[in-house]
């Protein structure tokens, strides 16, 4: 039997203030189905709960909020043809969209590293918190994926270019970055972070963040606008490699050579569903394109290889088909996104 500190989901009341801790420390907080549907269960409770003004969101353990979806479970369920990731995908798409219209002050703490479906909990929230500490990134094309949890509305969204950026290079940023991008509000570092959480138990949410908050630090990406913007504009990803090394400087030679890493399936996918998030108002089209990509990704060679490579066999050498950006055919993106088929259909009609 599970004993209440084992859980990977804790929840209490301190005062006004209800709290979700996600407690899975050893695994930097790994998301999984059963801790979706715990969160899912609170939050819906608790929106009717006239006694909580405030909910917040932190990790246990000091290495960070949350690493992301338990990618070596979503591994075996695509090595193996089943349907358990198109059911956490879905379940979890809905939770994002749920906490983007929070009808109370959702405050997330994105403290040490916030990773792919850490960056759905957090990211889409109304009050967002990084540290000195902050890690925040969507490494996804460089295991086969895509950003997803909402993560192409929010690059899309970014300033000029820097979501394409930072989605293509699958790249991380601290929190001078994460405010200046759109995936934070408010800079505090950990010193005072006992202390927001204490205040927040009766004071109102945004005027505890306005008297807590400090003044972030320097955002380098909105520095390196002057060459990121015109270098990935448009929609072909051999373009932008092009435009990088054109450039003859050592940052967007790194770039370049990061995004020739990635699996080139997932970077053209990324790419263009980036530019048609990018036309997206709303959160809600965006994750019902990403569970559709997501679907198609999951029977897909680059990511279970990529998965293998990352954090299974730990080589770091994926051998991903089409092994060149330049060998992807339109054709074959042009697939990702097309209407679901009717195995595609019995997935989704089983979650």
């Amino acid at each position: 039997m599970t004993s209440t500190a084992e859980a990977p989901v804790l929840l209490r009341r301190e005062g006004h203030a209800a709290h979700v801790v996600l407690n899975r420390p050893r695994a930097i907080n790994a998301l999984t189905h059963e801790m979706v549907g715990l969160i899912t269960t609170a939050l819906t409770e608790w929106a009717g709960d006239d006694s909580v003004r405030t909910v917040v969101l932190t990790g246990a353990g000091e290495r960070g909020l949350c690493a992301g979806g338990d990618i070596v479970a979503m591994w075996r369920d695509a090595k193996a043809g089943g349907s358990e990731n198109a059911s956490f995908w879905a379940d979890e798409y809905q939770l994002n969209a749920l906490i983007a219209t929070y009808p109370k002050p959702y405050v997330a703490i994105m403290d040490g590293i916030v990773l792919g479906g850490g960056i759905g909990l957090s990211a889409h929230a109304g009050q967002r918190v990084v540290t000195e500490r902050s890690k925040i990134g969507m490494p996804e094309t460089g295991i086969g994926f895509l950003p997803d949890v909402g993560g192409t509305f929010l690059l899309s969204h970014a300033p000029g270019e820097t979501g394409t950026h930072l989605a293509l290079t699958a790249g991380s940023i601290g929190p001078g970055d994460a405010i200046a991008t759109g995936f934070a509000d408010h800079y505090v570092p950990t010193d005072r972070i006992a202390g927001l959480l204490a205040d927040l138990a009766d004071g109102d949410a945004d005027e505890v963040l306005a008297e807590t908050e400090l003044a972030p630090p320097p955002s380098p990406l909105a520095e390196a606008r002057s060459w990121l913007d015109p270098a990935y504009a448009g929609s072909d990803p051999v373009a932008i490699v092009e435009r990088l090394r054109a450039l003859g400087h050592e940052e967007a030679d790194r770039a370049a050579t990061a995004i020739e890493a990635k699996s080139p399936t997932s970077i053209h996918v990324t790419l263009r569903a980036l530019r048609e998030a990018g036309a997206m108002t709303t959160l809600a089209p965006a994750l019902d394109l990403e569970y559709r990509l997501a679907l198609r990704f999951h029977t897909s060679h680059d990511f279970v290889e990529g998965v293998r490579a990352q954090v299974v066999d730990k080589d770091r050498n994926p051998q991903w088909a089409p092994a060149r950006l330049a060998e992807v055919g339109a054709d074959a993106v042009a697939a990702y996104f097309a209407p679901l088929g009717a195995r595609e259909l019995g997935l989704s009609a089983r979650v």
